[in-house]
């Protein structure tokens, strides 16, 4: 608790010195940022990563420590996310957005002959990654104040989720500690209400509901919006609210939370009903967070604080662990709580060279440090000491131009004593605009 209770005094020391700020623009909303009279909308964004890890990328690093302490270094080059935005604007207050993710390039399957089975097909798995639809809403303006949107739509809890795109964070990758316990990007279907009033920014979404089988130990909730099938089962719903503030300037501050019932939304529904093990099982998650983002004086500084809770996990890990073998679900124990906190800070560097300044260019140093547990358990589950980790990360980001950040930082992931650390070196490059 105490790294905590460190975290929360330098975010509230971090909003209480601030005295400006430039208005972000939630990630919902950014598919139609620029269209100012134009119909037809596109662009996006998109990232490349690459690392060396200096630790063993072995997966029983956690149960055998000592066996993996002097293991090689091994690296990784990734794109993690590829974006493509599209927008219409229909006229009257009726407007469209999506948004299509390729993560990690996408995937890729293919049908081939094998010469030497007798010249079967096989169906075979080239590579993986993913290809999402995040966002695909239509949306009906009344005011600046009174907006209604239908579809699927990004879910701005936490500030990762809320400001996703890869020129809001410093890091190569996203900020690691809400990537692991949320869904990261969280985006689901549902109905949401929004706008904007003097120095406030508003939402409120009623979405379909977390499926409880799919929560883990290493990851929480970070599956749980997920689905394996066609659909997305809708047994039981949620409700996510949010609320910016940016009276200050240079300053924005926002609080985010999330309801919803999470156990018996899945496919078949098999576990509820009159005399089933399960039928009074309930996993209700609860999510508060807080974040801000500080940009003034040529400095950069963005943290947050989530904090999680979900119910009657000693009846929802049972019904895990018992499923059927082959199902879709997670069979791990899932923790009662999880938590992330983080903080970060960068100064451009070029503010103080004249001529660098002139020309727009900018060079952020920077430092971040977070601490989070996915697995935060009931007194009778098993303990697994690995999950609690803190973070430190130093770098620079380099802005040729506005639109493009080229990144670079060491980090080190530090465990509990009876583990090995686990540093790291990265570099990538990034860019956000729109191409009409």
């Amino acid at each position: 608790m105490r790294h905590i209770n460190f975290i929360m005094i330098l975010l509230c020391c971090s909003m209480l010195s601030a005295t400006t700020a430039q208005a972000q623009v939630v990630a919902a909303d950014s598919v139609m940022q620029h269209v100012k009279g134009n119909k037809l909308s596109v662009g996006g964004y998109g990232e490349v990563g690459m690392t060396r890890n200096f630790y063993s990328d072995n997966q029983y690093r956690y149960r055998s420590p000592s066996k993996y302490k002097n293991d090689p270094s091994n690296g990784r080059f990734d794109i993690p996310h590829a974006v493509i935005y599209l927008g219409y604007d229909f006229g009257k207050g009726w407007t469209m957005g999506t948004e299509i993710e390729f993560e990690h390039t996408g995937t890729g399957s293919a049908i081939e002959i094998e010469d030497d089975e007798g010249g079967e097909f096989e169906h075979e798995i080239e590579k993986g990654g993913e290809v999402e639809l995040e966002q695909f809403w239509i949306q009906k303006s009344f005011s600046r104040a009174a907006n209604l949107r239908i579809g699927h739509f990004v879910v701005p809890v936490g500030l990762n989720n809320a400001y996703h795109e890869p020129l809001n964070y410093f890091t190569v990758y996203r900020p690691e500690g809400e990537n692991t316990i949320l869904p990261s990007t969280w985006h689901d279907t549902g109905i949401a209400f929004w706008g904007n009033y003097k120095d406030f920014r508003y939402e409120l979404q009623f979405i379909a509901g977390l499926d409880a089988m799919l929560f883990s130990r290493d990851g929480w909730i970070h599956n749980g919006s997920g689905s394996a099938y066609e659909f997305k089962p809708a047994n039981k719903y949620g409700w996510v609210a949010r609320i910016d503030n940016y009276s200050v300037k240079g300053l924005r501050i926002g609080l985010s939370g999330y309801y919803g019932l999470a156990m018996h939304n899945t496919y078949p529904n098999e576990m509820e009903g009159e005399g089933k093990t399960y039928d009074k099982t309930r996993a209700n998650v609860y999510i508060g967070s807080i974040d801000f983002t500080f940009n003034r004086f040529n400095w950069i500084v963005r943290g947050q604080a989530d904090y999680g809770y979900i119910s009657g996990t000693p009846m929802l890990n049972s019904a895990k662990i018992n499923s059927q073998k082959n199902s879709p679900y997670n069979k791990t124990y899932v923790g009662k709580n999880a938590v992330a906190v983080g903080v970060e800070a960068g100064y451009n560097v070029f503010s103080q060279i004249p001529r660098l300044a002139q020309s727009k260019q900018k060079l952020y140093a920077f430092g971040r440090y977070e601490y989070y547990d996915s697995y935060i358990r009931e007194h009778s589950q098993p303990s697994f000491e690995y999950t609690k980790k803190q973070r430190m990360a130093f770098g620079v980001n380099y802005y040729p131009l506005p639109q493009i950040a080229v990144k670079a930082e060491y980090s080190k992931r530090m465990l509990k004593s009876q583990y090995n650390d686990e540093p790291s070196v990265s570099i990538g490059v990034a860019y956000q605009g729109w191409f009409l």
